[in-house]
């Protein structure tokens, strides 16, 4: 009996003791962040937009709806979103912009979709159309969020109000991506499933958009375009399949590919492949002058959509220049860290 007692008694003991010395393990931090300046100078302090895994909950604002709200409220928020587009202009080729900005965590995407959408309907005229999905603590109310499922919807709603066959999809994703070629999806503490170059792929072959301009900014993107090269569809990525880009985190305002392409390329033209020109010239300086190693954007051009974005471009009188104001701060985005 006494046996008994003692291997009880020790057995007891061992757990007490496990309890008091367990510890959760810190969470990871992201590399240094880079302040984009709305000039045209580079951004200073770049740092890589490849993917960090982020494991901080505490982003998700106390005066937000609960996850579980938030999840169950993006059907509604889709259709709403979907509603406020302009209505189509009849007769004309319209370009209709969809922006998704990936992960939550860090401004800088928000700040870009948000932008491009501002940069399109203001300067393209009324046969542009933007709508956009983000992750981000300050816009859970405001905007749906940038995941696969909502992705999906708002394609098959985009391809009831467009004319597929002759309006031009305009898709803007922007986020971390790895050296798999997947982009982050994120917004703590929500299970999203991330975005690889196949699935995002097979997302658009599954619809009946003819005309494509598909952008990817992120780290490696360049691996997105052997999946989504073709007839039909213009390709523009903000790296080479093998390397970083730069721009990402939380103390900047937008990434090197955003600034080139949008702030700059797009308030000089309304030709995204010369748009894309000069951006590349533009962040192969940057690079350089901070000696960085080249990200190198890609471009691939498909049968046919070089022509059908001049048709649209043959309606379109350019307005104004659109000046890059990022939105303030979100109160619980991550803080900057040494990388």
């Amino acid at each position: 009996m006494r046996t008994v007692l003692t291997a009880l008694l020790a057995f007891a003991a061992g757990v007490l003791l496990m309890l008091l010395i367990t510890r959760h393990p810190a969470a990871p931090v992201h590399p240094a962040p880079a302040v984009a300046s709305s000039s045209t100078a580079a951004p200073a302090n770049a740092s890589s937009t490849d993917s960090d895994d982020n494991d901080d909950s505490d982003n998700w604002p106390s005066q937000a709806p609960s996850p579980e709200q938030v999840i169950y409220a993006q059907p509604g928020m889709v259709h709403q979103a979907l509603a406020q587009l302009t209505p189509r202009v009849p007769d004309k080729t319209n370009l209709y912009l969809l922006t998704f900005a990936g992960d939550g965590s860090e401004d800088v995407f928000r700040n870009e979709a948000e932008y491009a959408a501002q940069l399109f309907t203001k300067r393209f005229g009324p046969t542009a159309h933007a709508i956009v999905l983000e992750n981000n603590p300050g816009t859970l109310q405001s905007h749906p969020l940038a995941n696969w499922s909502n992705l999906e919807d708002t394609l098959n709603q985009l391809a009831g109000i467009m004319k597929p066959d002759e309006d031009i999809l305009v898709l803007y994703m922007t986020s971390h991506g790895d050296e798999d070629h997947n982009l982050l999806v994120d917004m703590d503490p929500l299970p999203l499933d991330q975005i690889g170059a196949p699935d995002l792929a097979g997302i658009l072959k599954k619809r009946p958009f003819k005309w494509k301009v598909v952008v990817v900014n992120a780290c490696y993107s360049g691996g997105f375009v052997p999946d989504l090269r073709g007839p039909g569809t213009l390709v523009l990525t903000a790296a080479r399949t093998d390397r970083s880009s730069f721009g990402c985190g939380s103390d900047s305002n937008i990434t090197y590919f955003g600034k080139a392409w949008l702030v700059d390329g797009l308030n000089k033209t309304d030709d995204f492949v010369g748009a894309f020109q000069l951006a590349k010239n533009d962040i192969a300086g940057w690079e350089k002058d901070q000696k960085l190693t080249p990200s190198e954007p890609q471009i691939d051009v498909g049968t046919g959509i070089a022509q059908q974005l001049a048709a649209w471009r043959k309606e379109v009188t350019p307005g104004s220049a659109v000046p890059f104001t990022p939105p303030p701060p979100s109160t619980n985005s991550a803080p900057a860290t040494a990388q």
